[in-house]
């Protein structure tokens, strides 16, 4: 039998006005990959980071054993010590440093107040082949891309010499090759005898890797399956994860309004639109696109990152990314002008930002004042806001989009990323716009939540409401959209039908473009 390596007992943690754990248990042997899933706001983070010693010893119910002893964490420096290391969500690197700077930031090699730059580089270069990188140590985070910035925190891990390995949505920014070679590491580092917790709402990565799956509902352990002896599909995960069986993860709409987009007018209509880089102003990031989106429709674009989709996206939306852009915007048939993304909101058109935490919400300030943020003259009177009406909103929008959370008086900086998800669409539904741009709408968020955000979706175009949705995941796609626009290079490769769509049509039209194609 295995060595049980980590023991948490009866671990309970309570906030304000919420108990975020309730008892909860979880084993972990050594050398295995052992994945929490749950639903946002399941507990799955806040067990972690009182593992980790994020919540110190004290503030918390419980005990937690590790290497055969009872461990009393009073900050994350405690927990490292023992080799347990927490890789967050939010990659901790610094932009301006290099990768062995930030590699062994808060770990100087060196005596004293003087660092030993040589041991710095040569060690940082050692982990980095472990992980599979080739850049050269002295490269600066920002000119490497998001894939391999997680593989710098991974190395930066191992040179804390990690013998637990704790990795919150590692994949959630990362496309399906830099995921799959994260995946692939996770194995090699079991092989190597390294013991590794993953939190995932990718549920087709948690059963490919884990070797057991601890499930966690409303702050409570509600079981363990293992891989040898148990089912450990989707829809069994999801069944744990809900407390029931979810048998279409993509809300239906009905024939009827099929029927009815044939004949549906065009309410944007965007022509010849091309885009320069805001640095590099000879470089197209959008290249002569056109499309259109009609009332009541769900529209996809689609494509590989790093395709121009967020950048159009931004772009059309008040301009609010890149130079010299060019083009024809009309909406209802009438040609607009937006200077600025008031003009835009005012014309209609809203945009729900793929980056929640840095562009698309206050995090330090409570749910209420978020929910109102684009329409404050809809809670004001000659610019005063009327408290009354702003938490009237908040209440309402909170209510009818199902956000958990004690009071809108709370701050969305302690929601999960689930409910800051709604808060965020609350937001720009309060605006009434016409035109809803959805960037990467489910990111990050577990299954319960997409599919409540799924009938949101429906709901709006119900409405006669127009819903574009930018996602990298394909499923998502394929199971929401009435028809879709692919894209790649800055330019649209390919326009579909929904019901005629698949994985492999896509991308096939986007290898063709590329000239990898037959």
């Amino acid at each position: 039998m295995a060595k049980i390596l980590l023991e948490m007992k009866n671990i309970t943690k309570t906030f304000p006005g919420v108990k975020a754990l309730d008892n909860v248990n979880l084993k972990v042997e050594e050398g295995e990959i052992h994945a929490l899933v749950g639903e946002n706001g399941a507990g799955k983070s806040t067990l972690m980071n009182v593992l980790s010693g994020i919540y110190p010893y004290g503030s918390y119910e419980g005990d937690i054993m590790y290497d055969g002893e009872v461990c009393h964490f009073n900050n994350i420096k405690d927990s490292e010590r023992k080799g347990i290391v927490i890789i967050h969500q939010e990659l901790a690197l610094v932009p301006y440093m290099t990768i062995g700077e930030n590699m062994f930031l808060g770990n100087e090699q060196g005596h004293k107040w003087k660092i030993n730059w040589t041991e710095t580089y040569g060690k940082a270069a050692k982990y980095l082949e472990t992980v599979g990188l080739s850049e050269s140590p002295q490269t600066l985070v920002k000119d490497i891309g998001v894939g391999k910035q997680q593989l710098v925190e991974i190395a930066k891990a191992l040179a804390k010499n990690a013998k637990l390995l704790i990795l919150d949505e590692p994949t959630a920014s990362l496309n399906e090759d830099d995921s799959k070679a994260l995946l692939e590491l996770m194995l090699k580092f079991k092989k190597d005898g390294l013991t590794s917790i993953i939190i995932s709402h990718k549920l087709n990565e948690i059963s490919y890797v884990a070797d057991k799956i601890t499930v966690i509902r409303d702050g409570s352990t509600i079981e363990t399956l293992d891989k040898q002896t148990d089912d450990i599909s989707e829809g069994r995960i999801i069944k744990g994860m809900v407390g029931r069986e979810i048998a279409d993860r993509f809300p239906r709409r009905g024939l009827d309004m099929k029927k009815r987009l044939v004949d549906a007018e065009t309410l944007m209509e965007i022509k010849n639109w091309t885009v320069h880089h805001p640095i590099n102003k000879e470089r197209k990031v959008v290249d002569n696109v056109s499309f259109h989106v009609k009332k009541g429709e769900v529209l996809g674009i689609s494509g590989l990152m790093g395709a121009g989709r967020t950048e159009l996206a931004m772009s059309v939306f008040g301009r609010s990314y890149g130079e010299n852009i060019s083009g024809e915007i009309l909406m209802n048939g009438k040609p607009v002008v937006f200077k600025s993304v008031q003009d835009a909101i005012k014309h209609g058109l809203a945009y729900v930002t793929e980056d929640r935490k840095g562009n698309g919400l206050i995090l330090s300030n409570p749910i209420k004042i978020n929910t109102t943020l684009a329409n404050l003259d809809a809670v004001s009177n000659h610019g005063v806001i009327d408290k009354d009406k702003e938490y009237a909103v908040a209440v309402e929008y909170k209510d009818k989009l199902r956000t958990k959370c004690p009071t809108v008086e709370q701050n969305v900086g302690n929601l999960s990323g689930g409910n800051q998800q709604k808060v965020l669409l609350a937001k720009w539904m309060f605006a009434d716009p016409e035109v809803l741009i959805l960037d990467e709408p489910t990111r990050g968020i577990d299954v319960g939540a997409k599919y409540e955000i799924y009938c949101i979706i429906n709901q709006l175009v119900s409405e006669g409401k127009s819903v574009i949705m930018i996602s990298s995941e394909l499923p998502e796609i394929l199971g929401m959209c009435d028809r879709i626009y692919v894209m790649n290079e800055g330019k649209i490769v390919g326009e579909l039908e929904g019901e005629e769509a698949s994985q492999e049509i896509i991308m096939s039209h986007i290898l063709k473009s590329s000239g990898k194609g037959e």
